[in-house]
């Protein structure tokens, strides 16, 4: 294991000397994009309409265990409030009753999280299919060696490189184009 671990890291000291070793003019040369995916998704016609799907059915989720939240609250209240008229048999039956609402709705709750990530991986997919075509169709046009997504660890960045209106666009324009 240690090994490996060394021969990485000397692989990996080997990469950085040969890209620090880059001379000037190639590094002139090089010209770097910063997107942002995230804004892109969430400010392009497609995305905004995934979001609006996705938050109609977050909602519609919402509101249909509000009622069961409710009544386990009542629940919760009445045996707070009750208990210490009822039997010890009473307590429990109405005890256990409370916890077995509470476990089912905690199911119901994990399968609509399910259902949500589910439906978001789907309305997500296609639009984050035709950005992958939109950056690469981008950066070959505009002449761009490197496009990085500013949340995926770029520590900083000047907004000149910051290319995310312009996919905006070209993204509405080609899901418009499906």
């Amino acid at each position: 294991m240690f090994k490996s671990l060394f021969a990485v890291g000397v692989l990996s000291l080997c990469l950085c000397f040969s890209l620090v070793s880059i001379d000037s003019a190639a590094a002139a040369d090089m010209k770097v994009g910063v997107m942002n995916v995230q804004k892109v998704l969430v400010s392009s016609v497609s995305g905004k309409a995934a979001k609006e799907k996705f938050d109609q059915k977050m909602q519609d989720l919402q509101s249909k265990f509000k009622v069961e939240e409710q009544e386990l609250v009542d629940m919760q209240s009445e045996i707070e409030k009750k208990s210490s008229a009822w039997s010890e048999e009473t307590k429990q039956v109405k005890m256990r009753e409370f916890q077995k609402k509470r476990r089912e709705l905690q199911e119901k709750s994990e399968d609509a999280r399910f259902e949500l990530k589910t439906l978001q991986d789907k309305e997500l997919a296609p639009i984050l299919k035709s950005l992958e075509g939109v950056v690469e169709a981008f950066g070959e046009k505009n002449g761009y060696t490197l496009i990085l997504d500013s949340k995926a660890g770029v520590i900083f960045f000047t907004e000149a490189v910051d290319i995310s209106d312009q996919l905006v666009k070209d993204l509405d324009a080609a899901m418009a184009a499906k």
